[in-house]
């Protein structure tokens, strides 16, 4: 694990990744949605990322920015689904596929099964607040007329050093 002692203004210090655009898989777009939680924690958000896809393009891409936007609400998956709504003109996204570095909140796992996604692939797991597993099943509901494909763990290890690299420094 990496050491890191700086103080909170201080650049992320992990690099970004550039991955080969030759392979279009779960790892090539993971590590899209680990780029935008490097920005957001560049900007003083928590690092968190995500990516939509459909068709093996990137459709959306954002990152947390609850205290730029001064929104609750303006976590990267719900900037993210937005976006790729308004860029296939439908609020269905079935046909699309969401990256992100964290497993997604109630909130946004709830968006997630509102826009149709068929499927979301997350990072890390979230027992306190993860709404796709973590600490509930939103996904699973028995009435549910939607059910998104979930599948977790691609860049486990990185996200998770992130996120808790970023967050021992805002204890100090």
């Amino acid at each position: 694990m990496m050491q890191i002692t700086m103080q909170q203004s201080t650049p992320c210090p992990f690099p970004k990744v550039f991955p080969s655009q030759l392979e279009k898989g779960t790892s090539f777009f993971m590590q899209l949605a680990y780029n935008e939680a490097i920005n957001a924690w560049n900007d003083d958000e928590v690092p968190v990322g995500a990516v939509i896809v459909k068709d093996e393009e990137v459709i959306a891409s954002a990152f947390n920015q609850t205290r730029r936007q001064k929104d609750p609400s303006a976590h990267a998956e719900m900037i993210a689904i937005t976006m790729a709504a308004k860029s296939v003109g439908d609020w269905r996204l079935n046909e699309c596929s969401l990256f992100v570095t964290k497993e997604p909140c109630p909130m946004c796992a709830g968006a997630t099964i509102m826009a149709r996604l068929g499927e979301v692939h997350f990072a890390v797991k979230d027992p306190k607040m993860g709404g796709l597993g973590g600490a509930a099943d939103l996904h699973l509901l028995p009435f549910s007329n939607h059910r998104p494909r979930v599948e977790c763990g691609t860049m486990e290890l990185e996200c998770k050093e992130m996120l808790q690299a970023f967050f021992q420094l805002q204890r100090k």
